[in-house]
Protein backbone atom coordinates (compact mmCIF):
# COMPACT_ATOMS: atom_id res chain seq x y z
CA UNK A 1 0.00 0.00 0.00
CA UNK A 2 1.50 3.43 -0.88
CA UNK A 3 -0.72 5.89 0.67
CA UNK A 4 -2.50 4.49 4.01
CA UNK A 5 -4.81 6.82 6.56
CA UNK A 6 -6.24 6.33 9.46
CA UNK A 7 -9.41 8.72 11.17
CA UNK A 8 -6.95 11.70 10.28
CA UNK A 9 -8.31 15.28 11.58
CA UNK A 10 -7.32 18.90 10.35
CA UNK A 11 -7.91 21.23 13.62
CA UNK A 12 -7.18 24.90 12.92
CA UNK A 13 -7.72 27.42 15.14
CA UNK A 14 -8.83 31.24 14.39
CA UNK A 15 -9.50 33.75 17.12
CA UNK A 16 -11.33 32.21 19.29
CA UNK A 17 -12.99 29.66 16.88
CA UNK A 18 -11.72 25.88 15.90
CA UNK A 19 -12.15 25.09 12.02
CA UNK A 20 -12.24 21.54 11.84
CA UNK A 21 -10.77 21.07 8.09
CA UNK A 22 -10.81 17.35 8.08
CA UNK A 23 -12.86 15.07 10.15
CA UNK A 24 -11.79 11.88 10.61
CA UNK A 25 -10.54 10.54 6.83
CA UNK A 26 -9.21 6.82 6.27
CA UNK A 27 -8.26 5.90 3.10
CA UNK A 28 -6.01 3.72 1.00
CA UNK A 29 -4.55 4.30 -2.15
CA UNK A 30 -2.06 1.23 -4.10
CA UNK A 31 1.15 2.45 -6.36
CA UNK A 32 0.06 3.47 -9.53
CA UNK A 33 -3.31 4.42 -9.43
CA UNK A 34 -4.73 7.96 -10.91
CA UNK A 35 -7.01 9.65 -8.71
CA UNK A 36 -9.33 12.85 -8.52
CA UNK A 37 -9.56 14.39 -4.68
CA UNK A 38 -12.82 16.65 -5.57
CA UNK A 39 -15.63 18.76 -3.74
CA UNK A 40 -16.56 22.27 -3.45
CA UNK A 41 -14.48 25.04 -1.76
CA UNK A 42 -14.04 24.56 2.33
CA UNK A 43 -14.64 21.00 1.47
CA UNK A 44 -11.43 19.66 2.52
CA UNK A 45 -9.64 18.88 -0.40
CA UNK A 46 -6.68 20.99 -0.03
CA UNK A 47 -6.23 20.29 3.22
CA UNK A 48 -6.14 16.40 2.11
CA UNK A 49 -3.61 17.12 -0.31
CA UNK A 50 -1.52 19.31 2.39
CA UNK A 51 -1.61 16.52 4.80
CA UNK A 52 -0.96 13.65 2.33
CA UNK A 53 1.86 15.48 0.32
CA UNK A 54 4.04 16.00 3.78
CA UNK A 55 3.09 19.89 3.48
CA UNK A 56 1.59 20.05 6.98
CA UNK A 57 0.54 17.41 9.81
CA UNK A 58 -2.63 16.07 11.18
CA UNK A 59 -3.85 16.75 14.06
CA UNK A 60 -4.73 13.53 14.96
CA UNK A 61 -4.80 10.15 13.14
CA UNK A 62 -1.72 8.39 11.71
CA UNK A 63 -0.38 8.32 8.00
CA UNK A 64 1.76 5.80 6.29
CA UNK A 65 3.70 6.47 3.09
CA UNK A 66 5.04 3.82 1.44
CA UNK A 67 5.01 2.23 5.02
CA UNK A 68 6.50 5.26 6.59
CA UNK A 69 4.66 7.12 9.76
CA UNK A 70 4.18 10.22 8.80
CA UNK A 71 3.30 11.39 11.45
CA UNK A 72 6.00 10.59 14.22
CA UNK A 73 8.76 12.25 11.38
CA UNK A 74 10.53 15.47 12.26
CA UNK A 75 10.06 18.47 9.88
CA UNK A 76 13.57 18.11 8.37
CA UNK A 77 12.61 14.65 8.25
CA UNK A 78 9.45 15.06 6.72
CA UNK A 79 11.09 17.83 4.09
CA UNK A 80 13.46 15.10 3.25
CA UNK A 81 10.54 12.41 2.84
CA UNK A 82 8.90 15.36 0.26
CA UNK A 83 12.22 15.33 -1.74
CA UNK A 84 12.57 11.86 -2.39
CA UNK A 85 8.91 10.61 -2.60
CA UNK A 86 6.64 13.32 -3.52
CA UNK A 87 6.21 15.46 -6.68
CA UNK A 88 4.05 18.64 -6.66
CA UNK A 89 2.35 20.75 -9.94
CA UNK A 90 0.83 23.89 -8.67
CA UNK A 91 -1.82 25.95 -10.63
CA UNK A 92 0.62 28.62 -10.44
CA UNK A 93 3.70 27.09 -11.63
CA UNK A 94 6.03 28.12 -8.48
CA UNK A 95 8.69 28.82 -10.93
CA UNK A 96 11.61 30.72 -10.18
CA UNK A 97 11.62 33.66 -12.98
CA UNK A 98 15.46 34.78 -13.33
CA UNK A 99 16.84 31.05 -13.90
CA UNK A 100 16.21 28.84 -16.65
CA UNK A 101 14.03 26.01 -17.58
CA UNK A 102 17.09 23.72 -16.90
CA UNK A 103 18.23 25.04 -13.52
CA UNK A 104 14.02 25.02 -12.41
CA UNK A 105 13.56 20.94 -13.18
CA UNK A 106 17.09 20.30 -11.50
CA UNK A 107 16.42 21.78 -8.31
CA UNK A 108 15.11 19.09 -6.78
CA UNK A 109 18.40 17.05 -7.71
CA UNK A 110 20.33 19.83 -6.50
CA UNK A 111 18.63 19.53 -2.70
CA UNK A 112 18.86 16.06 -2.73
CA UNK A 113 22.75 16.18 -3.43
CA UNK A 114 23.21 14.98 -7.13
CA UNK A 115 26.51 15.42 -8.81
CA UNK A 116 26.02 18.61 -11.89
CA UNK A 117 26.90 15.96 -14.80
CA UNK A 118 24.24 13.85 -13.36
CA UNK A 119 21.92 16.39 -13.29
CA UNK A 120 22.24 18.04 -16.53
CA UNK A 121 21.46 14.23 -18.04
CA UNK A 122 17.83 13.53 -16.13
CA UNK A 123 17.27 17.41 -16.72
CA UNK A 124 17.81 16.81 -20.27
CA UNK A 125 16.07 13.31 -20.39
CA UNK A 126 12.55 14.98 -18.84
CA UNK A 127 12.54 17.97 -20.18
CA UNK A 128 12.45 15.75 -23.75
CA UNK A 129 9.89 13.48 -22.25
CA UNK A 130 7.63 16.42 -21.68
CA UNK A 131 8.44 17.89 -24.81
CA UNK A 132 10.10 21.01 -24.03
CA UNK A 133 13.75 19.86 -24.56
CA UNK A 134 13.96 22.80 -27.37
CA UNK A 135 13.15 25.17 -24.74
CA UNK A 136 15.63 24.40 -21.89
CA UNK A 137 17.91 27.55 -22.01
CA UNK A 138 14.66 29.53 -22.45
CA UNK A 139 13.21 31.46 -18.61
CA UNK A 140 9.67 30.73 -17.46
CA UNK A 141 8.48 34.60 -18.85
CA UNK A 142 9.94 33.57 -22.34
CA UNK A 143 7.05 30.79 -22.00
CA UNK A 144 2.75 29.69 -22.43
CA UNK A 145 1.35 29.07 -19.87
CA UNK A 146 0.92 25.64 -20.86
CA UNK A 147 4.60 25.26 -21.64
CA UNK A 148 5.20 26.29 -17.95
CA UNK A 149 3.18 23.71 -16.49
CA UNK A 150 4.92 21.17 -18.57
CA UNK A 151 7.92 22.45 -17.15
CA UNK A 152 6.37 22.06 -13.77
CA UNK A 153 5.50 18.66 -14.64
CA UNK A 154 8.75 18.14 -15.48
CA UNK A 155 10.56 19.26 -12.21
CA UNK A 156 7.63 17.16 -10.12
CA UNK A 157 9.05 14.07 -12.05
CA UNK A 158 12.92 14.62 -11.78
CA UNK A 159 13.19 12.76 -8.87
CA UNK A 160 11.57 9.71 -9.83
CA UNK A 161 8.51 10.39 -7.23
CA UNK A 162 6.67 7.94 -5.14
CA UNK A 163 3.06 10.28 -6.23
CA UNK A 164 2.83 13.21 -7.83
CA UNK A 165 0.22 15.50 -6.38
CA UNK A 166 -1.04 18.24 -9.31
CA UNK A 167 -3.32 20.85 -7.29
CA UNK A 168 -5.88 22.25 -9.77
CA UNK A 169 -3.43 21.71 -13.06
CA UNK A 170 -5.43 23.69 -15.87
CA UNK A 171 -6.60 26.49 -13.95
CA UNK A 172 -4.42 28.80 -15.35
CA UNK A 173 -4.91 27.59 -18.54
CA UNK A 174 -7.57 27.66 -21.55
CA UNK A 175 -9.51 24.96 -22.26
CA UNK A 176 -7.29 23.47 -25.40
CA UNK A 177 -4.09 23.68 -23.19
CA UNK A 178 -5.50 22.22 -20.35
CA UNK A 179 -6.45 18.87 -22.44
CA UNK A 180 -2.78 18.97 -23.40
CA UNK A 181 -2.15 19.07 -19.89
CA UNK A 182 -4.34 16.45 -18.96
CA UNK A 183 -3.24 14.49 -21.90
CA UNK A 184 0.12 14.24 -20.39
CA UNK A 185 -0.97 13.58 -16.99
CA UNK A 186 -2.53 10.56 -19.08
CA UNK A 187 -0.08 9.36 -20.82
CA UNK A 188 2.12 9.84 -16.57
CA UNK A 189 -0.38 6.98 -15.57
CA UNK A 190 -0.62 4.84 -18.04
CA UNK A 191 3.96 4.54 -17.41
CA UNK A 192 2.64 3.54 -13.90
CA UNK A 193 3.34 7.13 -12.03
CA UNK A 194 0.87 7.46 -9.11
CA UNK A 195 -1.22 10.97 -9.81
CA UNK A 196 -3.56 12.61 -7.53
CA UNK A 197 -5.25 15.66 -8.44
CA UNK A 198 -7.27 17.72 -6.09
CA UNK A 199 -9.91 19.77 -8.34
CA UNK A 200 -13.30 21.07 -8.66
CA UNK A 201 -13.28 20.89 -12.14
CA UNK A 202 -15.72 17.90 -12.94
CA UNK A 203 -14.15 17.55 -16.17
CA UNK A 204 -10.81 17.15 -15.00
CA UNK A 205 -11.97 14.51 -12.24
CA UNK A 206 -12.71 12.76 -14.58
CA UNK A 207 -9.49 11.62 -16.09
CA UNK A 208 -8.86 10.01 -13.24
CA UNK A 209 -9.76 6.24 -12.57
CA UNK A 210 -11.26 7.11 -9.40
CA UNK A 211 -12.27 10.02 -7.86
CA UNK A 212 -12.47 10.57 -3.48
CA UNK A 213 -14.93 13.10 -3.36
CA UNK A 214 -15.11 15.48 -0.14
CA UNK A 215 -17.45 17.62 1.44
CA UNK A 216 -17.46 19.31 4.98
CA UNK A 217 -14.56 17.08 5.83
CA UNK A 218 -15.72 14.05 5.81
CA UNK A 219 -14.76 11.49 2.65
CA UNK A 220 -18.00 10.55 0.68
CA UNK A 221 -17.22 8.03 -1.80
CA UNK A 222 -14.56 6.80 -4.00
CA UNK A 223 -15.89 5.58 -7.84
CA UNK A 224 -14.07 3.78 -10.26
CA UNK A 225 -14.36 6.17 -13.57
CA UNK A 226 -14.93 3.95 -16.37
Amino acid sequence: MLIHTENITKHYKIGNYVVEALRGVSIDIEKGEYIAITGPSGSGKSTMMHLLGCLDTPTSGKYFLSGVDVTSLTDLELSRLRNREIGFVFQTFNLLPRISVTKNVELPLMYAGVSAKERAKQTESILERVGLGHRKNHRPNELSGGEMQRVAVARALINNPEVVFADEPTGNLDSKTGKEIMALFNDLAKEGNTIILVTHDATVANYAKRQLKMLDGKLQEGNYVV
